[in-house]
């Protein structure tokens, strides 16, 4: 009669595959947040600048494509119906900023249009670029 107790040797096993579901979910995290946009942007073409400042008041984005689409926070508006638009955004907030983002084919009369409706409106305004 044996009284010894058998003792098992203890496995030198490491079970991974919890870590294979964890290394997946990290990936996969990674991949949607690194391809987040921001909603706020039409696809232009924007000149370069090497002297460029970023903005903190109040801004609406105002957007002129090489189609000659304009575009208010992502809103379609006619040329003739922008002071319209850009009126109502200056009713309310006293600081208002507009950001004009101009496609660099779209032709300089286009942009001083803008420019005149934003003097007449009193609205400060300036011009986006790409840094160099």
């Amino acid at each position: 009669m044996n009284l010894r107790k058998r003792h098992k040797s203890a496995s030198a096993e490491v079970h991974t595959s919890a870590m294979n579901d964890i290394m997946f979910f990290l990936l996969l995290f990674f991949l949607i947040a690194s391809t987040v946009t921001n909603p706020n942007v039409v696809k232009l073409v924007l000149p370069k600048s090497s002297s460029g400042q970023s903005i903190s008041k109040k801004t609406i984005n105002v957007a002129i494509t090489k189609d000659l689409v304009y575009t208010v926070d992502k809103k379609v508006v006619p040329v003739d119906k922008l002071m319209d638009e850009l009126s109502t955004y200056k009713t309310m907030a006293k600081e208002l900023t507009i950001v004009l983002s101009v496609d660099k084919t779209v032709a300089i009369q286009d942009v001083v249009q803008v420019l005149d409706i934003a003097q007449k409106l009193n609205i400060k305004l300036v011009l986006a670029t790409e840094p160099k």
